[in-house]
């Protein structure tokens, strides 16, 4: 299973413009969305998605629901990105189809450790800084906090560092080891960030690949 090296996290005051975006990081070539909506009952919750769905499906987009496997499971979402105080991954891999994906946030290196032995697909660590809209947000990382979980954790389970990251901080990021990136700000700023973000992204793993072979 391959992870996208750029997930979208996508924003908006309303339902109506939350879809709007994705419509747009999809026409802009985002090959993964991953959608999270706050304060919504899952009745709403479920609205919403089937609308992404239909959305994502038409351009061939990945589509990660936040934490709600279930309705990852009923709209056949692409998978499901759990919080470390959710559902455990086990128990949600048993309600799922075969080929949908998990993920599990991590803010250290012992949230990280705890969640790979539930056999996730993915990881996504974080914050690499602190993001204004969220309440009781771990301590950042920055760089040095990548490296140092990456070296400890020897691990080819992808990880993908999220936190307010910018089309400054591809570079130095990867070379801490990290797969790739989960972006929300800069890309509903300036949706031609996604080609930005892309050539950063695979021009790093292009060097990556000339430097294996030599």
């Amino acid at each position: 299973m391959i992870i996208a090296k750029l997930h979208y996290i996508p924003q908006g005051n309303s339902a109506k413009e939350l879809l709007e975006n994705i419509q747009k990081g999809c026409a802009n070539g985002i090959e993964l969305v991953q959608l999270g909506v706050k304060n919504v009952s899952e009745k709403k919750f479920l609205k919403i998605a089937e609308e992404a769905r239909e959305i994502t499906s038409h351009f061939q987009t990945r589509l990660l629901i936040e934490h709600q496997y279930k309705i990852a499971k009923a709209i056949k979402a692409d998978g499901v990105l759990l919080e470390k105080t959710e559902t455990n991954p086990t128990i949600a891999r048993k309600h799922l189809y075969t080929w949908q994906m998990i993920g599990a946030t991590a803010n250290n290196l012992q949230d990280a450790e705890t969640v790979l032995v539930k056999e996730v697909d993915y990881i996504m660590l974080g914050p690499f800084r602190s993001i204004e809209s969220e309440e009781n947000l771990s301590p950042v990382l920055g760089l040095s906090g990548y490296t140092l979980i990456l070296e400890a954790l020897k691990t080819k389970t992808p990880i993908i560092g999220f936190g307010d990251i910018t089309t400054e901080d591809v570079t130095a990021l990867l070379e801490t080891g990290i797969s790739g990136i989960a972006v929300s700000k800069e890309i509903n700023r300036n949706f031609e960030n996604i080609k930005v973000f892309h050539q950063l992204l695979n021009a790093s793993s292009t060097q990556e690949q000339r430097h294996t072979f030599e």
